[in-house]
């Protein structure tokens, strides 16, 4: 999933750079979910490790 964001991060600037401003900001909106996203499920993965590692 990050691997996603930071491939859509590149497509973002790579329009950017040519102008083409409607697919970059699509691709930059595209890698903001992603991140957030991975992050979210980052959060959950790391506080359930927290708490089956207290259980043992």
């Amino acid at each position: 999933m990050l691997r996603w964001a930071l491939i859509f991060l590149v497509i973002a600037l790579i329009a950017g750079l040519l102008g083409f401003t409607g697919v970059a900001g699509a691709a930059v909106g595209i890698a903001k979910v992603l991140f957030l996203l991975f992050l979210v499920v980052f959060a959950i993965l790391l506080i359930m490790g927290l708490v089956a590692g207290r259980r043992m």
